[in-house]
């Protein structure tokens, strides 16, 4: 299963469009990247230099794509970007807010120009709305959208979430837009206009706060590790290193309480099912907490895991990377020749994941190629 033969134009920066560029590059689209004069994207200098004196944050989500400089504040860079498109399937861009109409890259312009074309601007508060027209970062829409209030405990200030959830959502929602759109042109032979952003993302992420506020009256509030509808699911610590535990029925609990020997917590009234472990939280989390400080995460983990109840070790980066089952999964993986790894795809086709076969494109090192092609010095 391929994307061979589809021609996608990102004009992206940093990462949303860049993300999703790099989703149809891996899963087999021609992926071209316009990129500005002299500094390209800016992402190439965001951190140090790792390979071609781009950064790490570059390579990851611009590899396999074909590099070309324009000038699109030029009317030759613009003439130069149409001459490419003609061919094009799909244009994705994240440019800022209100640039795309003054460059003449507007939606309407493009559709008229190249009406089999699929159109995919990524903004940071939506198409429409009196903030239309302003831009946006990752912890920008975190904070606005009220994740960074659902996120952390509620004894410390709310935290910004580390992985940049939004971009990559708002990526992951214009990829499955454009794929909606591209079947979509097999019937009506016309593209179409897709529009996501990066606060309707965050939106959609905050949406069962979003529901209990709205429908039941309740007040968002940070619980940690811990879930707002369950108990016990949340990280509690052993002497050795935290560890996950996710109880998410009435079932697994009994077999909880007794592989850590208290089956008295399976006829406590307090405890019998999981509206009352709610309302008693704290005593259930207090008592779980201290058995669990009497013997070690390893020892805990097989005892739950024979048991059947959900458990893992709360690990970091480095030692996720030497679970065998990560390890098994080959998700980290060689970019083809170049010396180094990068995280493939989530996904897998008939049990094959896609290969990350090229690495990152120097800046226009591809630029010669596509505008000779087209004839266009």
């Amino acid at each position: 299963m391929s994307l061979k033969g589809i021609r996608v134009v990102e004009i992206g920066q940093v990462l949303s469009a860049p993300y999703a560029g790099m989703i149809f590059s891996d899963l087999g689209a021609e992926v071209i990247k316009v990129e500005k004069p002299v500094t390209g994207d800016d992402s190439r200098a965001m951190g140090p230099a790792f390979r071609d004196n781009a950064s790490m944050t570059f390579h990851d989500v611009n590899r396999g794509k074909r590099s070309v400089v324009i000038d699109l504040k030029s009317p030759e860079g613009v003439k130069q970007l149409f001459s490419i498109l003609a061919d094009a399937d799909v244009l994705i861009h994240n440019l800022r807010p209100g640039e795309s109409k003054k460059l003449g890259l507007d939606q309407d312009a493009l559709n008229r120009k190249f009406p089999m074309l699929v159109y995919c601007e990524i903004t940071a508060f939506g198409h429409k709305g009196p903030r239309r027209l302003q831009p946006g970062y990752e912890p920008l829409l975190q904070a606005y959208s009220g994740l960074i209030s659902m996120n952390g405990s509620e004894e410390s200030p709310p935290a910004r979430m580390g992985a940049s959830i939004v971009d990559q959502g708002a990526a992951m929602w214009a990829v499955i837009g454009v794929l909606t759109a591209l079947r979509e042109r097999e019937q009506t032979k016309r593209g179409a206009v897709v529009n996501t952003s990066l606060l309707e993302t965050a939106l959609a992420w905050a949406a069962p706060r979003i529901h209990g506020h709205i429908n039941e009256g309740r007040k968002s509030r940070r619980y940690g590790t811990a879930h707002p509808g369950l108990v016990p699911y949340q990280g509690f610590d052993t002497p050795d290193g935290p560890i996950m535990i996710c109880a998410g029925n009435d079932r697994l609990f009994v077999k909880l309480a007794e592989a850590m020997g208290h089956p008295e917590w399976c006829v406590d009234e307090r405890f019998t099912n999981n509206r009352q472990r709610l309302i008693n939280r704290e005593q259930m989390v207090d008592e779980i907490q201290s058995t669990l400080l009497s013997a070690s995460r390893a020892m805990w983990i097989a005892r739950l895991e024979a048991a059947g109840v959900p458990v893992a070790a709360i690990n970091s980066i480095e030692e996720a990377l030497d679970e065998p089952q990560v390890v098994q999964l080959d998700m980290v993986r060689p970019v083809g020749e170049a010396g180094f790894k990068l995280a493939g795809l989530p996904l897998s086709f008939d049990k094959v994941r896609p290969a990350v076969t090229e690495p990152a494109p120097g800046l226009g090192e591809h630029t010669h190629h596509y505008l000779n092609a087209l004839s266009i010095s």
